[in-house]
């Protein structure tokens, strides 16, 4: 590539406020971030969410005249329409015309898609999705997976996500030595189910990790932990509960704060410390989430994702490509395979 710039392929037709918010944040982040845009799909929809008198030549459209459903069974949307905007945009990145790619559509489609096209890091057996939560410590972030790509994991698989997180962890979110655990429903290495004891055996031998136990529910949030695993069932129910909290309590706060002109002085003066809450809690400031393990960086959004979220998950795609996530992770298997 001839830009020395990142540049990140955007699935301008995923998700439910496509292309418009799509393209919203995907044009700020060129502005504010100093990355390269490729937006892909459908040219007349992307050039009418388009703002009034931008100029043409500083935006780069790929043209791709299908998109997948969210309705639509993946793997078979995937491999019959070829040139749906979602493959496009993988396409770019397998010849590396983009650095990184996102989309906001559907992801089953989005993960179907980066294997098909991508494949897999050699060593790894399953991609996981990672996402970053908030805990009662001030920055410092919990990177959970997987949440959603792997309904059923093996023990190995298991272990494979830790490694990949603590690779994140470490490189991206700047954790000096990332302290991982095992989500389960017992602090006790006994605890859980079969596939847990052995999970946690395992975790407990690989010395590329440094893991300090399980982690049940209630220490998701704690900031004892930099880094926890889970199959994807379990983590995405996680996920969705985390999300329904963080709305309620930032709903709860609107709703409880007084009415009237001392409501509005009181507002005025609390406003500082609600925007910080907000940037804590709210998931649309994380943008989205990172699918670790296949050769290429992919990050998948919401389907409600509007601007900010769109802008902060161009962010992550960024700082991946910056921090040489997939080369880290690779060195990680590589020296794994030769200590035997």
């Amino acid at each position: 590539m001839a830009s020395t710039r990142v540049r990140i392929a955007i699935d301008a037709m995923g998700g439910d406020r496509a292309p418009g918010e799509i393209v919203a944040g995907a044009l700020r982040a060129r502005e504010e971030l100093g990355v390269d845009i490729l937006l892909v799909g459908d040219p007349q929809q992307i050039e009418a969410a388009l703002p009034p008198k931008t100029n043409l030549g500083q935006v780069e459209i790929v043209t791709a005249q299908e998109a997948i459903a969210m309705d639509e069974e993946p793997l078979n949307a995937v491999r019959r329409k070829r040139n749906a905007s979602i493959n496009v945009a993988m396409d770019l990145v397998k010849q590396q015309q983009a650095d990184a790619v996102f989309s906001a559509g559907h992801s089953g489609a989005a993960m179907a898609s980066a294997l098909l096209r991508l494949g897999r890091l050699p060593g790894v057996d399953r991609p996981a999705i990672g996402t970053v939560f908030p805990t009662i410590v001030a920055g410092k972030p919990v990177l959970v997976l997987d949440v959603g790509a792997n309904v059923d994991c093996r023990p190995k698989f298991l272990e494979q996500f830790a490694v990949m997180g603590s690779a994140y962890s470490r490189y991206v979110l700047g954790t000096n030595e990332p302290k991982v655990g095992l989500l389960n429903i017992g602090e006790e290495d006994s605890k859980g189910n079969d596939a847990a004891v052995r999970a946690h055996q395992l975790l407990r031998e690989n010395s590329q990790i440094n893991f300090i136990g399980n982690a049940e529910g209630r220490d998701v949030l704690s900031g004892h932990f930099d880094v926890i695993v889970c199959d994807g069932f379990v983590g995405n129910v996680l996920l969705k509960f985390a999300e329904a909290v963080g709305e309620v309590i930032l709903q709860i706060l609107k709703e409880e704060l007084p009415q009237g002109l001392h409501g509005q002085i009181g507002s005025a003066l609390l406003k500082p410390n609600l925007k910080r809450i907000k940037q804590r809690m709210d998931h649309a400031e994380h943008g989205g989430a990172l699918l670790l393990g296949v050769a290429g960086v992919c990050l998948i959004g919401h389907g409600s994702s509007q601007a900010p979220s769109i802008f902060n998950a161009i962010r992550m795609a960024k700082e991946a490509v910056d921090n040489q996530v997939l080369q880290r992770i690779q060195s990680q298997y590589t020296l794994e395979r030769e200590n035997g």
